[in-house]
């Protein structure tokens, strides 16, 4: 198993909850906007090891999703900001440039501690 990233949620905004119905949700490094950071989990800026592609894995704690599309912009504002939007709906056609997309799948509980990473089998 190869880790192409790896990172702890260290704090939940007000509002994270309110995209969960929509199966999506963002992280953001710590220099996130005032107008987002209730909708985040904040997280640091970690660097990405490889190319991040469809057929790899994003783990949330011991919760595997397979990752069916993935946005251009997705990894520069990874990389750059910790920023990225996760996108649970099952879609193989990368909507939005700044969204990583994974397998349907209903968002598991995350809290302070949750660790996230990318994974290569």
């Amino acid at each position: 198993m190869k880790v192409i990233y790896e990172n702890e949620v260290k704090a939940l905004g007000a509002s994270v909850n309110e995209f969960a119905g929509g199966n999506m949700f963002i992280i953001f490094g710590e220099n996130a906007p005032d107008e987002l950071k209730d909708y985040c989990y904040s997280v640091s800026v970690n660097p990405i090891n490889g190319t991040i592609a469809p057929g790899q894995y994003l783990k949330i704690d011991d919760n595997e999703y397979k990752i069916t599309a993935i946005g251009d912009e997705a990894p520069v504002t990874l990389a750059g900001l910790g920023h990225m939007t996760i996108n649970m709906s099952g879609k193989t056609e990368a909507d939005l440039p700044g969204t990583l997309y994974t397998e349907e799948a209903s968002i598991p509980d995350m809290h302070v501690g949750t660790k996230i990473s990318i994974i290569e089998k």
